[in-house]
């Protein structure tokens, strides 16, 4: 099964409801408009931690897609590796099929 999810992220995106990069995804977190994180499949190791901390805090499902950043820049013009979806719907849609990565909060003693 192709996961490629380049067309829902473009949809996402024209309707104002991708938050692009970590700083901006965090901030989407705490604020409580981010309905799911999904990172690129060959995201850092330290930006992975940052972003499963910040979803096990808020209780935000975090996803891998099966695109690599560059994927993804080639898809949506701008390379990243981490993005949340403000719109359950959009989440809902893109998460299908995707691996979801685990977030416990008593991993990082919240």
């Amino acid at each position: 099964m192709n996961n490629d999810k380049t067309g829902i992220l473009t949809m996402c995106r024209k309707a104002g409801k991708l938050v692009m990069g970590m700083d901006m995804v965090k901030q989407a977190c705490n604020e409580g408009s981010a309905r799911a994180v999904f990172t690129a499949s060959d995201i850092s190791e330290k930006s992975l931690k940052e972003a499963r901390f910040v979803c096990a805090k808020n209780e935000i499902p975090l996803y891998r897609l099966d695109m690599t950043m560059d994927a993804i820049w080639y898809g949506l013009g701008k390379k990243l590796g981490i993005m949340a979806m403000t719109d359950a719907g959009f989440a809902k849609s893109c998460a299908k099929g995707l691996e979801q990565i685990k977030t416990d909060k008593s991993e990082f003693d919240l």
